[in-house]
């Protein structure tokens, strides 16, 4: 299975990227960095610089016909310069559109809104963006990690860092289920 992470090029919350990440090679899948550029990103923890790494791939270069699945880690600068990225959001929108599943914690809830794909949805996030969330005609829940099947693709989604466990152990069972 080979899955793709999208963030920007700084502001991911390191640990909602290296978990995830980790998650998938347990899995026996493939995991493959994209952002809106070219170089390393640079990834926080929460305020405060973290490591950095390779970009695998430009987004734009992307095709989500070459993915089985989508994690967007949070932060709060990642999302929110992703999401003015119409490219990254077009890329994001592509997953609900092709029906493949998508992973999503923390902040990283904002690309979703902006790709116009909450609607009808029941869904968890950090509670600053639940407002965001209802904006956008979703339901927002305060749960550890939530499985919408609303719609023709399945969306885990998750609260924050103290969730990680619960959401790494979800998508990879969920993302599993595509990949048999």
């Amino acid at each position: 299975m080979k899955v793709a992470f999208l963030v920007a090029m700084e502001g991911t919350e390191q640990v909602e990227l290296t978990g995830p990440w980790q998650a998938v090679i347990a899995a026996g899948g493939t995991p493959e960095l994209l952002s809106t550029g070219a170089g390393e990103i640079q990834a926080f923890n929460h305020l405060d610089k973290a490591d950095t790494f390779p970009v695998d791939r430009k987004v734009d270069q992307a095709r989500v016909a070459d993915y089985d699945a989508l994690v967007l880690p949070g932060g709060v600068a990642n999302p929110d310069a992703l999401r003015r990225d119409p490219t990254a959001v077009a890329f994001v929108k592509g997953f609900f559109d092709e029906g493949k599943p998508v992973a999503a914690i923390c902040h990283s809830l904002w690309m979703l809104v902006e790709a116009d794909v909450v609607r009808g949805r029941t869904l968890t996030s950090w509670p600053s963006v639940q407002t965001d969330v209802r904006n956008a005609g979703g339901t927002w829940v305060d749960e550890q990690v939530r499985v919408s099947r609303e719609g023709p693709n399945t969306l885990i989604t998750s609260r924050g860092p103290s969730d990680l466990k619960a959401f790494e152990e979800t998508f990879v069972k969920e993302f599993g289920k595509v990949a048999a």
